[in-house]
């Protein structure tokens, strides 16, 4: 609530000195144009046309609050100025003006005719600087905050992602970057200008870039990019020492899930060359809730995760069969410690011994088989062929036959190897 109220605070701190700097706009403009008209030429000012912006003043204050309050000029945030903004002042500037035409000529003060022109660019300058020196005084309290400290900046895409990018950095008080060039394939774009950035040419320049401007960091700003093409990219930037960030999808931006304050590091994701398959493993796994379950290689790195995830999902009993007591021993202590609750019976059995299994499985009536003991080591097995044949292949057809034999509902074989185009025993 505090924080809160200190917001407040210096929301109405922050209008309080709009509204002062627009006091000061309106009176510098009215006296200006009068001294610009008469006092360069040396000549002094006609005391008519002072005593007219005298008595026409307040009014002529009063005025011009309610005109820009009007055109949102104490609402705006000046941080994320553009040029909408500054159609805004324009419009207002010149409303006021014809405001002062129509005071002074209802009023019959005597005013001359090329003050009105003076008054107005002189109250345009005024609002430019007093609303547009706020970004300028951002950016340069953060340069001189962070000096030698700050990281220095590729961006990658001269597009929309690069212009938000660029926009947050400059105005960020959390991220700490120069922006020394931006990085585009067009080129057409070659040699232009993004807020002051040159664009340099295209990524085969990153490297001779990265190396003339000491870059330390390289933002990749194209999120409607194909893998295939941020591959490409990121194989270029791996040349460099550069960290290496890249920025959501551009809906994101759009929608408000995130902001370029959460860039993040390139993931193996975005070099896989396709969308990743996201698996709902809750509607998957829900199915072994209360029913008996055996994992068969339970022990191993494949089954030994099975089973931690099959035990979070309360089944009624879970078996775990393997050959190797060591194995079988340290899956068993750590779902006892997890899963104190759980019916775990761990068993020490080969599954090429057909009287072993088929007993295992007339004893517990298992409902689902999970079989994933095999040998899976490709150097081991070329060696010793006729082990990986007795324990992959006669092994999973002694398994399959128990299961079919005492009536299991669904037997899931985990795959021992490539199945597809094989290049060895294995």
């Amino acid at each position: 609530m505090k924080k809160l109220s200190d917001k407040i605070e210096l929301s109405y701190v922050y209008k309080i000195v709009l509204l002062f700097l627009d006091l000061c706009s309106v009176v510098f403009a009215s006296y200006i144009a009068l001294y610009v008209r008469f006092s360069i030429d040396g000549n002094t000012i006609p005391e008519e046309y002072l005593n007219s912006v005298k008595e026409i003043l307040i009014i002529n204050v009063i005025l011009s609050f309610i005109i820009f309050y009007i055109f949102h000029l104490y609402s705006s945030l000046w941080k994320f100025a553009s040029v909408n903004e500054l159609v805004n002042i324009v419009s207002a500037c010149m409303i006021d003006v014809l405001l002062n035409v129509v005071l002074y000529y209802f009023t019959y003060k005597p005013m001359f005719r090329t003050y009105y022109v003076l008054y107005g660019f002189a109250l345009i300058t005024c609002m430019f600087c007093s609303r547009f020196g706020y970004k300028f005084l951002i950016v340069e309290y953060k340069s001189r905050q962070h000096g030698q400290h700050m990281r220095r900046t590729m961006i990658i895409g001269g597009g929309e992602a690069c212009n938000i990018v660029i926009r947050e950095l400059t105005l960020s008080n959390e991220l700490d970057s120069k922006i020394c060039c931006i990085i585009d394939d067009d080129k057409k774009k070659k040699n232009t200008y993004i807020h002051g950035i040159r664009i340099v040419g295209g990524r085969e320049e990153i490297v001779r870039y990265v190396e003339k401007y000491k870059i330390n960091e390289i933002i990749i700003a194209i999120p409607s990019a194909p893998k295939n093409v941020i591959q490409e990219i990121v194989r270029e930037c791996q040349k460099t020492e550069c960290d290496l960030k890249i920025l959501p999808g551009i809906y994101q931006l759009v929608n408000g899930e995130v902001t370029v304050e959460k860039l993040r590091r390139v993931k193996i994701e975005d070099l896989l060359g396709r969308e990743p398959i996201r698996t709902n493993l809750t509607n998957i796994m829900e199915y072994v809730s209360g029913k008996t379950v055996v994992v068969t290689g339970g022990g191993g790195s494949i089954g030994s995760e099975l089973c931690r995830q099959i035990a979070t999902y309360r089944p009624k009993k879970l078996i775990i069969i393997d050959i190797y007591e060591n194995n079988a021993y340290d899956i068993q202590q750590e779902l006892k410690k997890k899963f104190p609750k759980l019916e775990l019976i761990v068993l020490i059995a080969s599954v090429r011994n057909t009287h072993r299994i088929e007993s295992i499985f007339e004893k517990y009536k298992p409902e689902i088989v999970y079989h994933a003991a095999a040998h899976k080591h490709v150097p081991l097995m070329e060696d010793s062929p006729n082990e990986a044949i007795k324990n992959n292949v006669f092994g999973t057809f002694k398994t399959a036959m128990a299961a079919q034999k005492y009536g299991v509902e669904k037997f899931v074989l985990i795959s021992t190897d490539k199945a597809v185009n094989p290049t060895n025993i294995m």
